[in-house]
């Protein structure tokens, strides 16, 4: 006698069934990508260094730096490299990662410090607004870290005198704030000239009758 064969019958899979372990294939896909993404955040975008230790630069809220060292840090698990910037006059130490290097700008040049000279002898240039307007002007002014937009501020708020009752407490700020910044940048550049060029442009009494070589 014949034996008979066993047939196994394969077992149909549903449509609810195919479409519930589409879905497991697809998230399995979604958590490998997730994972893949993870591991390239904890790397810094690689960015070239454009400034050196001992270069000045000028960061815009607080003014002129000098890059003091190039440091490497964890945060967070991602290893961040930046700039270590002293900024002398405000006693200030600033960390600036390299992926943020385009907050800072060079110190400006001698043609450039000519120009700003050659604003400071111009005619002030004063809003008629409220002056709590104008002082937010000023004061962003200040911060912008352009040297020319610097510059209007200490030539339109010049009383070409060192009286304090000629201006207002917040006049007077300003004008310090903005004096002082502008004073650091020429050091750099022109040395120790600086105040008595930007005295004599600005026509203050506080400047003696010197004549400058150029």
């Amino acid at each position: 006698m014949r034996k008979k064969k066993k047939i196994i019958k394969k077992k149909k899979i549903t449509k609810k069934e195919k479409i519930k372990a589409k879905k497991i294939k697809q998230n399995l896909h979604k958590v490998n990508e997730e994972k893949t993404q993870i591991t390239k955040i904890k790397k810094q975008a690689v960015e070239k260094k454009i400034y050196n230790i001992n270069d000045y630069v000028v960061y815009p809220k607080h003014g002129v730096g000098k890059i003091v060292g190039v440091e490497k840090a964890k945060m967070g698990g991602i290893e961040i490299t930046f700039y270590k910037v002293s900024v002398e006059r405000e006693k200030l130490s600033l960390s600036i990662p390299l992926n943020q290097q385009s907050h800072l700008r060079p110190i400006s040049t001698i043609n450039q410090i000519n120009k700003a000279i050659s604003i400071l002898k111009t005619k002030p240039k004063i809003k008629r607004t409220m002056w709590s307007r104008r002082a937010q002007e000023y004061d962003q002014k200040i911060n912008s870290g352009k040297l020319y937009d610097l510059t209007e501020v200490v030539r339109d708020l010049n009383k070409k005198t060192d009286i304090i009752a000629e201006q207002s407490y917040s006049e007077r700020q300003l004008f310090e704030k903005a004096y002082e910044r502008l004073k650091s940048e020429f050091e750099i550049v022109i040395g120790d000239k600086a105040k008595l060029k930007m005295d004599k442009a600005l026509k203050r009494d506080s400047a003696p009758e010197t004549i400058i070589e150029k």
